[in-house]
């Protein structure tokens, strides 16, 4: 919900000397409001010639309530909010620097889809453990790592 003038004076009072690697923003705004509301502030902050480091956070903006009424994410829904990230960085010519995870090595069911784990709705019950939010499981979290690795310049061609 911040706006462009609101995201600059932020900055400027969080960086008044500008300098680089001081100032992370955290991007979570989810696969579906990520392309309408991301550009215009990320097209503001380098035409300001402002020193950030941008990370994306797919977790948070992704949040649903399953049919079965359990808290979840949907694993498309992550990888699309990482993809387009990245992909909006590219076409602006910026860094996106990092990506925030909320995973477990634990072979939990909290979050819903992925081809390595096909987690439904129904099957979230056998295995949701969190206390919090939902979590990747251990494979989810390696599909889409090879997933993005593939996507935004993995060198293992």
């Amino acid at each position: 919900t911040m706006g462009e003038d609101e995201l600059i004076a932020l900055i400027h009072a969080l960086n008044p000397e500008n300098e680089e690697g001081r100032l992370n923003l955290i991007v979570r705004m989810g696969a579906s409001e990520i392309a309408k509301y991301y550009p215009p502030l990320l097209k503001k902050v380098r035409d300001a010639g402002l020193n950030v480091v941008w990370t994306i956070d797919p977790m948070h903006g992704n949040v649903e309530k399953s049919s079965t009424g359990f808290k979840t994410r949907d694993f498309d829904n992550i990888l699309s909010e990482v993809e387009q990230f990245f992909a909006i960085h590219q076409e602006m010519g910026t860094i996106g620097a990092g990506i925030h995870l909320e995973m477990t090595g634990n072979d939990v069911t909290e979050c819903t889809g992925s081809t390595s784990c096909a987690i439904t709705a129904e099957g979230l019950a056998s295995r949701y453990h969190t206390q919090c939010d939902p979590r990747l499981n251990a494979n989810q979290a390696l599909e889409l790592s090879f997933m993005l690795s593939d996507k935004i310049g993995g060198t293992d061609k």
